[in-house]
């Protein structure tokens, strides 16, 4: 066999060198051993793949890694330039690669084969036609073990030899067709077998990504067959040569050989789907930095990175250095070329680092990438980002305008082919926006980015993308571009607005009929069919433009504009309010007429119309509520010359007494109708006739309250001071709708007159006299007298409530009652029997003192007749005995159990308080006749006679004093007695007894029928 490859002259050399220096041999036992069981201990199938591809890059052809394990022996066959003699010299060496003058070699450490003596202690590799050159531990331990230099220094390594550094020339490997080379490694175990196994099956494109000149690598696992490529991924390379300078200011800290190779390359590379999105890397790619090989650098970005990075000596981390620093940013540039060539997709976020990386060497690359993006055109805008502002050079200042806006376009935007790439910085998201609403607006947000991108995607942070809110986008809708817009424009814009966000869209633009455009739809009036055809501008109003409406702007606060809504616009009321000041009210007032028309509005649902200037018969501009229709029922009732106008004729043609009406003209009597009114002069205030001095009374008549009280409903008829023709105007008053406001109001649970009734009551209205002077025809008979009857023709109900009296405890419930009945009994005038009298002052008898101011005169009874005398002259009698002692004064007489109230409600003295009532006669005491006991069980048994009986110096008939009866006389004993025992009303059937004892028997009788 012949020498092909040298391998006798590489061993002679090698064992001269190793007798001549047993330092030399541990040394080289050292580091193979540190190679293969270190850095390239996992690396054997790197390490062919890289191999083969070197070999493809100097023959010039396609390379192809065939990598087939059958058993326990591993082949690897490459096509590519045959081995040779430095080829093998160069396997057969450690730190000395053949391939350093190779700028695109993989291979540039010279160590990488020591890989195969981790599994394999026969390694062979042979070219087609060229021979074979094998390693083999046994031989090489056979070799040295026969130097006696050397024989302790195997003897201290248990037989270990570096078996990569003898190569033996072989038999011919058999090289499959299609080949030029190939590597044949029995394994040396079970366990190199597994280990094989796994790298085998975990190799994936990254290998073929960072070798370009491997095109694919066949990998046959006992008969299973399958082609690793690197198709379908998207890949960014850049390379260059350094100058002499930059060698010698970034490799300073390098070794020689590296500073030989001045070369660089890097490759990004990211799998893609058919449309051109980047995937998420294979779980067979490491999330490492490879360079090229796989290194324990971990790189957790997205995507494959393969670069020319200084190794440290484990060839297992990259170098730390100016070299590294170079290298770093020129990752970063390509790294963010690589997401410029991706399509302008949401999946670009996905690839935008975070800031925190998982080792050193990855933080740095995330920072010097995140440094660049927010600067990059990397988004799709629908729209130009927004102008730059400058301030002007000082050659510019003689032109430049203070306040004008010197403006210059961002220098990174670019216009694309499908729009705007812009940088994040001049980007803007909308979250949550439709496609239909981003392309809508895309003209007022600058940058903005089209549908489908995440606002809340960490990315955007990054990026510097502004997110813009849904209010912030309407805020932008201003400016000339925007009042240019037609109104069909903006339907299309509510057509995508999100509604359902109605505070975001608050201040959102609105075209209107007359031509403005305003903010916020609240407030707006999208007009209905009904409203086609009036003319409404001079009401001012913000009725939207027709072209404009949509359904949108009413959930958004916008009002269907129906008649009866513009009616109760703030600025209709504002106008109407305004109008009788307005120097050119009749557009006005035909506008709303109009909508009164329209809206077939009752006359008192809109009580302010009442303020609408119109015109009278007078040609004087007047309220409509102080305008009558001339043919009204009102018209006809008030006097003449009052401040009431009559509505132009021509108002009448045109709208008709009805719309008229509606709109405050007074027909018949206007009602003030308000509601939650407090009794209070300064909240209760509707210019009503004799308001203060009615709410005066009603205070009067309610508890005293810490707070004004409150009447829910407050109805009252207006102009009543105006009438004239009272029966016709009793006769509207007491039918609905006015009778409302006779009613009654219940305040804290006090019943109290309404505003209406209490001015009827009081003012002469019925046959020229008050209300409060007369009464129901057939009311209480007590009353006969006292009260004129009221006419007839109006309905008790109706009487009632206007104050005419109906019954004697009804008036003295009243506020008031009491004291005005005592002033029409002092009346001369009025005539009231004795039976009456007595009646009334029964019934007064029983009203609280503190309700009554004492009168001034009273009716009385003097002498048997009734008489009107000074309250100072009258006596109140409060026992029958005493009356012969005050008969010359004005009596008031009523039940003596009742005397001490009327006295203490008259403020008059009894007729005890004026006599001590002492008897001065002497006189006889004599037995009571046993048959009055009969009728009078109690009565004494003894009693004075007197011949002349004299109480207080008068001659009196009968006296009960001190617990005896003085008498003179039959009649004065019976009296005496029956008031004595309290039966005074059988006081005349005692006295008949007196004088008649016969007549016993039947008076008897006749008490038992009483």
């Amino acid at each position: 066999m012949s020498d092909t490859y040298g391998t006798e002259r590489m061993r002679a050399a090698v064992l001269s060198a190793w007798t001549a220096s047993p330092a030399r041999f541990r040394e080289d036992a050292n580091a193979e051993e540190d190679f293969a069981l270190g850095g390239y201990r996992d690396r054997l199938i790197v390490e062919l793949a890289q191999n083969a591809a070197d070999a493809a890059l100097q023959a010039g052809v396609p390379g192809v890694l065939r990598l087939t394990l059958q058993g326990s022996v591993l082949t690897a066959a490459n096509t590519g330039a045959p081995l040779d003699a430095t080829g093998v010299e160069g396997l057969s060496t450690l730190r000395v690669s053949g391939k350093r003058d190779d700028a695109g070699a993989a291979g540039r450490f010279g160590v990488g084969f020591a890989a195969v003596v981790s599994v394999c202690d026969e390694p062979a590799i042979g070219s087609r036609g060229l021979g074979s050159v094998r390693w083999s531990r046994a031989d090489t331990s056979a070799a040295v073990a026969e130097i006696p230099e050397l024989a302790s220094e195997l003897a201290d390594r248990s037989g270990h030899v570096p078996l990569l550094r003898l190569p033996f020339d072989a038999p011919p490997l058999d090289v499959p067709d299609g080949f030029d080379t190939l590597v044949r490694l029995p394994l040396r175990d079970q366990a190199a077998v597994d280990a094989v196994r796994r790298m085998l099956t975990e190799t994936s494109p990254a290998l073929l990504l960072g070798m370009p000149a491997l095109e694919s690598i066949v990998i046959d696992l006992d008969g299973s067959v399958r082609t690793v490529v690197a198709d379908g991924w998207h890949v960014v390379s850049e390379s260059g040569q350094f100058t002499p300078d930059e060698v010698s200011r970034l490799f300073a800290d390098r070794p020689t050989e590296e500073r030989a190779r001045p070369y660089w390359s890097l490759r990004w590379a990211i799998p893609v789907t058919g449309t051109g999105e980047p995937g998420a890397l294979p779980d067979t790619v490491p999330s490492v930095v490879h360079a090229p090989t796989p290194s324990d650098e971990p790189l957790d970005l997205p995507a494959l990175l393969i670069a020319s990075f200084p190794m440290a000596t484990d060839r297992r981390h990259v170098a730390k250095g100016p070299l590294t620093d170079f290298l770093v940013e020129r990752v970063a540039d390509a790294y963010v070329r690589l997401l410029q060539e991706l399509p302008r997709t949401s999946r670009l976020l996905d690839l935008v680092p975070s800031l925190m990386g998982k080792g050193e060497l990855d933080a740095r690359v995330r920072r010097a990438v995140l440094a660049r993006l927010p600067e990059t055109p990397l988004l799709p805008a629908l729209s130009a980002p927004a102008p730059a502002v400058r301030t002007p050079s000082f050659a510019e200042a003689e032109v430049y305008e203070p306040d004008a806006e010197w403006r210059v376009e961002h220098p990174a935007a670019e216009p694309g082919d499908d729009g705007w790439v812009v940088p994040g910085r001049e980007a803007a998201v909308v979250a949550g926006a439709s496609a239909e609403l981003l392309a809508t607006v895309a003209g007022f947000v600058p940058g903005l980015l089209p549908a489908g991108w995440p606002a809340r995607h960490p990315a955007m942070t990054s990026l510097g993308v502004r997110r813009v809110e849904l209010a912030d986008v309407v805020d932008l809708l201003s400016g000339e571009a925007v009042e240019a817009r037609e109104p069909s424009w903006w339907r299309s814009l509510y057509d995508v607005l999100p509604v359902d966000d109605p505070e975001s869209l608050g201040a959102l633009p609105v075209p209107l009929a007359d031509g403005r455009l305003v903010r916020g739809p609240r407030g707006t009036l999208i007009l209905a069919d009904a409203g086609a055809g009036l003319d409404l501008t001079p009401l001012g109003l913000r009725i939207v433009h027709p072209e404009a409406a949509h359904p949108a702007l009413l959930r958004l606060g916008a009002a269907e504009a129906t008649p009866r809504t513009i009616l109760d616009d703030p600025l209709t009321k504002a106008a109407v309010a305004q109008s009788l000041d307005s120097p050119d009210p009749e557009p006005v007032a035909r506008a709303v007429l109009s909508l009164v028309e329209a809206s077939g509005l009752a006359p008192g649902e809109a009580p302010w119309l009442a303020e609408l200037a119109l015109r009278g018969t007078d040609g004087e501009l007047y309220p409509a509520g102080e305008l009558m229709l001339a043919d009204g029922a009102l018209a006809g009732l008030v006097e003449p010359g009052t401040h009431l106008g009559v509505a132009a004729s021509e108002l009448a043609e045109t709208y008709g007494s009805r719309v008229l009406a509606a709109a405050g003209v007074l027909d018949g009597f206007a009602l003030v109708h308000e509601s939650d009114v407090l009794l209070d002069h300064d909240e209760c205030d509707h210019d009503l006739d004799g308001e203060d001095e009615w709410l005066d009374h009603v205070l009067d008549l309610l508890p005293e309250l810490d707070v004004p009280p409150l009447v829910p409903e407050f109805v009252a008829v207006r102009d009543l001071e105006l009438v004239a023709d009272w029966p016709a105007a009793l006769a509207l008053l007491t039918r609905p709708p006015l009778r409302a406001a006779l009613h009654p109001l219940r305040i804290e649970g006090v019943e109290v007159p309404s505003y209406t009734a209490w001015w009827l009551a009081g003012h002469p209205v019925l046959g020229g006299r008050k209300p409060l002077e007369q009464r129901l025809p057939g009311a209480d008979p007590l009353l006969q007298g006292l009260y004129a009857d009221a006419p007839a023709g109006l309905d008790e109900g109706a009487l009632s409530m206007l104050g005419t009296r109906t019954t004697l405890s009804a008036l003295l419930d009243s506020h008031g009652g009491p004291e005005e009945l005592l002033d029409l009994m002092a009346d001369e005038s009025i005539e009231v029997d004795r039976a009456q009298l007595r009646a009334l002052w029964v019934a007064l008898a029983a009203v609280d003192p503190s309700r009554v101011a004492p009168p001034s005169r009273l009716r009385a009874v003097l002498k048997g007749s009734i008489v009107v005398a000074p309250a100072d002259d009258v006596v109140v009698v409060e026992a029958p005995d005493l009356l012969q002692l005050v008969a010359d004064r004005p009596l008031v007489l009523a039940p003596y159990d009742l005397a001490e109230a009327l006295s203490e409600l008259l403020d008059l003295p009894l007729a005890g308080e004026l006599t001590s009532g002492e008897v001065t006669s002497q006189g006889e005491v004599m037995r009571v006749p046993g048959e009055v006991r009969s009728l009078l069980p109690m009565a004494p048994e003894t009693y004075v006679q007197h011949e002349k009986l004299l109480v207080d110096g008068v001659e009196c008939s009968w006296r009960f004093f001190e617990g005896s009866v003085h008498c003179t006389g039959v009649d004065g004993l019976a009296r005496g007695l029956a008031w004595a025992t309290g039966q005074w009303n059988d006081r005349l059937a005692v006295a008949a007894l007196l004088r008649d004892p016969q007549a016993v028997p039947l008076l008897l009788a006749e008490a038992d029928l009483s």
